[in-house]
């Protein structure tokens, strides 16, 4: 579902592996230099103990590299000073938010993990009605503060989910079609420049690196903290109703209906999952309304199919989030990619059935346990609410951000997983395509996206103002492509790679 902090090289030219730039002796050496030049406020741990296993673990297991230390930064000043050391050492980095990033190398390193947990402060500011929030926190942590106040922002739809890498990358929430994308709510960043400079980038200050972060994750630095636009919370209605798969057809029935809905408060996730235990799919749906009761008529179909359980009802918003059983599979190895598509039809419908039962069964040798399609509808409208951002690179066709989801438990099946993941993915794509012509050229949403996804297909018509941008705030000694072992397949930007975003 919605990824977090992580660490790619979207805009620049691939850098391949950490270890290529620097020895492991000389890993340690920065470490230690980190650790004379930082304030009190921040920590450096050493492989082996606890806050350093802390630091470098992930949501998905396939996501953890094992560092030369780790450091958690306690002020954007210390953020600063170490992109000053890794630079000047020529040190592989990677940036973790709350850790969900899927894609190998891209929130984890060799070299120095920064993990961003110091940065957890949640502060609502009832005379703006905005809120400062950390760039290491999830986003419950921050519906736990908003909630009694009667204040929401538009964040992420399960728990587990980092705030950064969510918001960076643009942020498809339960509100999304009421506000636009969680990128769009955003007034203020707190940026740390390469060069160690801290400044603060609004529309109004600085409106070309206001445009860039909006979507272009920390290619131009890294967030420590995002003042967010909140709006009104009361109670919603919704939660999760399990199908099962000799229901299949009914259940896309009703999706086809509903994806005619026009009514903004009405929103759904809807995973087909092949259940290996089961030896076949199931759709684990989960419904949402903004409001205390859904208008009769648009949740209908869905509650009239047999289901297997149910928990719908009127509850809190924080409620509704920890409803969701995406977090289930903590701790497993987990892989994501993303399918363009610009509406559903029964084509597509059968396709993804399709690839349910084939990869499903082929999968079956394997330590696969699901495989996962999950439907996204949300209303043509949703990037009506914002100017123009780096992500998506057009606003003026919006599209269905569906996701494929593979879990599995054996690091042996990592290659099997990953190449299945893909070949459906792109199996899919071809059907969306023969649909519509549109979703060729659909923006890819990048916390979606699987490693060697073209930066082409993320930003479009936008890298050249990306890379114009890029080029203002470069630092002589910082050499960018340090960070993180970004797998995507990337385009030269000035011929010095950019990072991306971290989870």
């Amino acid at each position: 579902m919605d990824r977090l902090f992580t660490t790619v090289l979207l805009l620049g030219a691939a850098f391949t592996h950490g270890a290529t730039l620097h020895g492991p002796r000389g890993f340690n050496s920065t470490c230690t230099q980190i650790a004379q030049a930082v304030s009190s406020a921040s920590t450096v741990s050493w492989p082996s103990s606890d806050l350093y296993n802390q630091d470098i673990a992930h949501w998905s297991l396939a996501g953890i590299e094992a560092s030369a230390c780790s450091v958690e930064p306690g002020t954007p000043s210390d953020v600063g000073k170490i992109l000053q050391i890794v630079g000047a050492n020529r040190t592989p980095f990677a940036v973790k938010g709350g850790g969900h990033a899927t894609n190998p190398g891209f929130s984890s390193t060799t070299g120095v993990q920064i993990a961003m947990s110091k940065f957890s402060d949640v502060k609502y500011n009832a005379q703006t009605q905005t809120v400062d929030v950390g760039a290491g926190l999830v986003w419950e942590k921050v519906y736990e503060v908003l909630e009694p106040l009667g204040r929401n922002v538009v964040g992420g739809r399960t728990t587990g989910v980092g705030v950064a890498g969510f918001t960076l990358g643009g942020g498809y929430s339960w509100l999304t079609n009421q506000y636009g994308l969680s990128s769009d709510n955003v007034a203020a960043f707190e940026l740390v420049l390469p060069s160690g400079q801290v400044k603060s980038v609004t529309q109004s200050s600085n409106p070309d690196l206001f445009f860039a972060l909006r979507g272009g994750y920390n290619n131009f630095g890294i967030v420590t903290k995002f003042t967010l636009k909140t709006y009104p919370q009361g109670q919603v209605w919704g939660g999760q109703l399990t199908i099962g798969g000799d229901h299949l057809t009914e259940f896309h029935t009703a999706l086809a209906k509903f994806s005619d809905n026009t009514d903004p408060k009405a929103q759904l996730l809807a995973p087909v999952i092949y259940v290996q235990a089961f030896g076949g799919p199931i759709v684990n749906l989960l419904l949402f309304y903004d409001g205390p009761t859904p208008p009769a008529g648009i949740f209908d179909d869905f509650l009239a199919i047999p289901n297997l359980a149910k928990d719908i009802s009127t509850r809190s918003f924080l409620s509704i989030v920890g409803a969701s059983m995406a977090n289930t599979t903590e701790g497993s190895r987990d892989i994501f990619e993303f399918v363009p598509n610009t509406k559903y039809t029964p084509q597509f419908f059968q396709a993804v059935v399709n690839e349910s039962l084939f990869w499903g069964q082929r999968l079956s040798n394997t330590s696969s346990t699901t495989s996962t399609f999950v439907y996204e509808p949300f209303l043509p409208t949703i990037f009506n609410h914002a100017s123009a951002s780096a992500y998506p690179f057009n606003r003026a066709r919006a599209f269905l951000p569906s996701n494929l989801n593979f879990v599995w438990t054996s690091s042996a099946d990592d290659l099997i997983l990953q190449d299945a993941i893909r070949q459906s993915g792109k199996r899919l794509a071809e059907v969306a395509a023969n649909d519509s012509a549109d979703a060729a050229t659909a923006s890819i949403y990048g916390n979606y996206a699987l490693f060697g996804t073209s930066v082409q297909r993320l930003y479009g018509s936008n890298l050249p103002r990306l890379r114009a941008i890029k080029a203002t705030i470069r630092s002589p000694e910082y050499h960018e492509s340090l960070l993180g072992a970004g797998r995507f397949e990337c385009v030269d930007l000035d011929y010095s790679p950019l990072y991306t975003h971290y989870h």
